[in-house]
């Protein structure tokens, strides 16, 4: 099986020839309706960028990118589609299986774990991966201290089983929504190294097209509806995407990613609430680093199991190491498989740590002096792959070289990219 990193070489070509600068040219509009085909509807729909692209069974589905595939309407009538308030009433009953008093999250895991332990092949993809976005972060950290990179700039060094994880686990046509923290969640996702340097350059070959940074990273192609720097902005468009799927009756799930700070914001009560209400395809992933920005969980969380949070609204959840990726695996195919089958959306929690400051130069000074030496020895996600993969040193420094030589060309890619012009500087802004 070709690893992660393999796929990722083999695309470093097609990025010159793939790249649309911006996001609309008035030559692409007739491109970009749904139903240009015959016998389609003209409903002057805009082009769906969630439509579902071909169904991948598991086993095939890792040879990203997506591409993005347009859908004609399914409604044969041409009135509106039903309001949202009417959900409840217009769709199908809800299975009552949801609602019974012994919930079945718990016993999908263990259907899992009983397919057997992930082959040890996986696991090394994994840890491809997952070494892969520990020498980019180290390398975003080492260019923004030289002065190439504008803004702050927030990596998720000691985060990277969470995201490879949960990523490795979707299907193709499933969705994510990211943080501020968002270059392991991109990574992950599919996104090329690349293209995501060139995007914390402010390169047109980056993947929002110069437009983003760092803390706005997109790539609807591949499922990525873009990070966000505002705390749980993710969440509401992840019940939208999620809410897109079921009155489409497309098997697809949406996923969020946020932290634990972001449990106190009122965009994710009312995400949770919306998505278990109208029961949704939906996964809310909670990266619980313990930490919102310089505030320990302690001053301000008054509970300190987060699953509780999920459970004042009636909805699943289950509770991960994040630190071990198989696990974060195994619990996301479950999660991922209770949403999809329309029993609702789950909360998935990952215990996890931050091994670094807030964002590159946080002085750390809210944190014991030795905290973060002590759990980078401890709780390094890397590490404790490899201690449990056995590999020898031989087989880390091939893995790492691979590593090393992806993100080094990255920044060559990044430095040699093109400046967007001043007089664009508007384009694409709607408000």
């Amino acid at each position: 099986m070709e690893h992660g990193l393999g796929r990722r070489l083999a695309r470093a070509d097609e990025l010159d020839s793939a790249l649309d600068p911006l996001l609309v040219e008035p030559a692409q509009e007739a491109l970009d309706q749904v139903g240009g085909g015959p016998g389609s509807t003209a409903r002057g729909v805009e082009a769906d960028q969630l439509a579902a692209p071909p169904r991948v069974q598991r086993t095939q589905q890792r040879s990203r990118p997506l591409a993005v595939a347009f859908v004609v309407d399914r409604q044969p009538e041409t009135g509106v589609r039903p309001a949202v308030g009417e959900l409840p009433h217009d769709l199908p009953p809800l299975s009552d299986e949801a609602h019974e008093p012994e919930h079945k999250l718990k016993a999908k895991v263990a259907k899992v774990e009983k397919k057997g332990a992930v082959s040890e092949e996986l696991l090394r993809e994994f840890f491809r991966e997952m070494l892969l976005v520990r020498r980019f972060e180290e390398k975003v950290e080492e260019r923004f201290r030289a002065g190439e990179l504008p803004g702050f700039l927030h990596v998720a060094i000691g985060q990277e089983a969470c995201a490879v994880g949960v990523c490795r686990a979707l299907d193709d046509g499933d969705v994510i929504a990211s943080t501020h923290r968002a270059h392991g969640h991109t990574l992950a996702k599919g996104t090329h190294p690349n293209e995501v340097m060139a995007e914390l350059y402010g390169k047109l070959e980056g993947c929002s097209h110069g437009y983003g940074g760092s803390m706005h990273l997109y790539d609807v192609e591949r499922g990525n509806l873009g990070a966000n720097a505002v705390v749980g902005g993710g969440l509401p468009a992840t019940v939208g995407a999620a809410l897109a799927f079921k009155l489409r009756d497309e098997p697809r799930v949406a996923v969020a990613f946020f932290g634990d700070g972001a449990t106190n914001i009122g965009t994710f009560h009312e995400s949770l609430n919306l998505g278990q209400l109208w029961q949704l395809p939906a996964v809310f992933v909670c990266e619980n680093n313990h930490w919102a920005e310089s505030t320990p969980a302690r001053q301000h969380l008054p509970i300190e199991d987060l699953s509780k949070r999920a459970v004042a609204y009636g909805m699943e959840a289950i509770r991960a190491d994040g630190q071990d990726v198989e696990e974060v695996y195994r619990t996301a195919l479950a999660s991922l498989d209770h949403a999809r089958e329309g029993r609702g959306p789950v909360f998935l929690l990952l215990e996890t740590y931050r091994l670094t400051g807030h964002y590159i130069g946080d002085p750390q000074v809210y944190r014991p002096k030795d905290e973060v030496k002590e759990l980078r020895e401890t709780q390094d996600p890397i590490t404790k792959l490899r201690e449990r993969l056995q590999l020898s040193d031989e087989e880390f420094e091939d893995a790492d070289r691979e590593a090393v030589e992806l993100v080094e060309a990255s920044v060559e890619f990044a430095k040699n990219g093109t400046d967007p012009k001043p007089e664009d500087a508007l384009k694409n802004v709607y408000a």
